[in-house]
């Protein structure tokens, strides 16, 4: 209802008492109405303390909270996938003060590989921005006879159903990212999962399981040490921490595009003012030299976004995985 609903006499007192009232109560711009932010911001982090997500995120918030003038607050849910905190977040108030660090899984191939999540990606968030990208990059242990991409296509058709590749579990964007590689070339592998990432790199080395479809810091340590070596980054560009590696368009497989990432998103309902402001404070984050050194060292790459062009993104996202999932036949969780 109107502040003038409830006047009723038009004389020159009651029109005073009106403006009296509404100055009362609109007083200064900035009173009556926070000052977004005016407290510590919750960010959910639905994977373990340590994880990559975990670091990546921290990396971003410790900078943006410089500039933003508040503290952001990462709360680690891990659990079902990433799907817990994830649920969590999408049931929150959406007053900017509860937002989501959530990744390939819980916002696009769960959607298929779960029969129900409890909340909708696509439609129970408001996109805010990027955090960063892995690129999958592709690594051949030194003991399988191949020393390009081309080579290991060949390979794998070959023999079929010969060719272990290692991944940190069911769903994973590894995973997928394999599957999605079985998909493109016409040839059949064998996927391994881990629960102890660890234990694939000794595998990787000793040639037991000699093909992955990785993120870089889950395989450093094997390509360090001369046990594997990267054929291909499966991006439109080489990556900053493996420059002399070549993109999957410059090996021969240009359609073969593949990461896991992680992006900021908040509650629907989050104002948009709220929403805008926290992209650009991230955006300058990830645009900070230094910022973008911290990423590339953990193997990760930070673009920029608009909320719009992130939505985008989730979209496409959830289509791609729900095709490659249901051609590999990949049966549904719970």
């Amino acid at each position: 209802m109107s502040i003038y609903a409830g006047i009723q006499r038009t004389n020159r007192g009651s029109i005073a008492g009106a403006i009296v009232a509404l100055t009362a109560l609109v007083g200064t711009p900035t009173a009556g109405a926070e000052k977004y932010p005016s407290r510590p911001i919750q960010v959910i982090v639905p994977f373990a303390g340590g994880s990559a997500s975990d670091v990546v995120t921290r990396i971003m918030l410790d900078h943006a909270a410089k500039s933003i003038g508040q503290p952001f607050i990462v709360d680690n849910r891990p659990g079902a996938g990433g799907n817990t905190g994830t649920l969590a977040a999408a049931r929150a108030t959406p007053d900017g003060y509860t937002i989501v660090g959530s990744g390939t899984g819980p916002v696009a191939a769960n959607k298929t590989l779960y029969r129900d999540l409890g909340y909708d990606p696509e439609k129970d968030f408001e996109p805010v921005s990027m955090i960063s990208v892995f690129p999958i990059v592709v690594v051949a242990s030194t003991k399988l006879p191949v020393k390009t991409l081309s080579e290991l296509i060949t390979y794998a058709k070959a023999h079929p159903n010969q060719l272990n590749y290692g991944s940190v579990g069911i769903g994973s964007s590894q995973h997928l990212s394999g599957a999605y590689f079985e998909q493109l070339i016409g040839a059949q592998l064998t996927h391994v999962p881990y629960r102890n990432i660890a234990q694939y790199g000794a595998d990787l080395i000793a040639g037991t399981v000699p093909l992955g479809f990785q993120w870089l810091p889950n395989v450093l340590a094997a390509l360090n040490s001369g046990g594997a070596r990267p054929l291909a980054v499966a991006s439109k560009t080489r990556m900053k921490a493996l420059p002399d590696v070549p993109t999957t368009a410059e090996a021969g497989l240009p359609d073969y595009v593949a990461s896991g990432w992680f992006l900021m998103m908040a509650p629907k309902g989050t104002p948009k003012p709220i929403v805008d402001q926290l992209n650009k404070e991230f955006n300058a984050s990830l645009s900070d030299p230094v910022v973008q050194e911290r990423l590339t060292e953990q193997g990760a790459e930070g673009p920029t976004a608009s909320p719009e062009e992130v939505g985008k993104f989730i979209t496409s996202e959830v289509g791609k995985w729900r095709d490659v999932i249901h051609k590999a036949g990949i049966s549904q969780i719970q």
